[in-house]
């Protein structure tokens, strides 16, 4: 979901202008913007909670080289589901896969996806990655 989605959506729920939408949306992600921009935490009940943590200087490692790199701080923003999302998107996630219509599983009249074959060499054994 894009903001324009979400602002057609508002559009189509209350009856404003798409202009209105417009704006209100906009300002209802400024105040969050300016609330997480001073490291508050923004709460929507029934939605879930934003926040912004900070995260201490680290030494990291190249994976090929093994050598040691710096990472500096950094502020990270994170998103906790509240219980109510939660149970929402696992009781569609449930009912989805009862029906047939997990991940990977077609819906009924649907083809299944196509499996791309895996790499082999001219002797017919597999390619490694490693």
């Amino acid at each position: 979901m894009t903001k324009a989605d979400i602002i057609d959506s508002v559009y189509d729920r209350i009856s404003v202008s798409r202009k209105e939408s417009a704006a209100a949306v906009e300002t209802i992600f400024a105040a969050m913007k300016e609330k997480l921009a001073r490291g508050e935490k923004v709460k929507i009940s029934g939605f879930g909670s934003f926040v912004v943590r900070h995260k201490a200087p680290r030494v990291g490692r190249n994976m090929w080289t093994k050598e040691s790199i710096p990472i500096g701080e950094r502020w990270s923003l994170t998103f906790k589901p509240s219980q109510i999302l939660k149970e929402i998107i696992n009781t569609r996630a449930l009912s989805s896969a009862v029906a047939g219509t997990a991940a990977g599983v077609p819906a009924a009249g649907e083809a299944a996806p196509s499996a791309a074959a895996p790499a082999s060499h001219e002797d017919g054994k597999p390619v490694s990655n490693q």
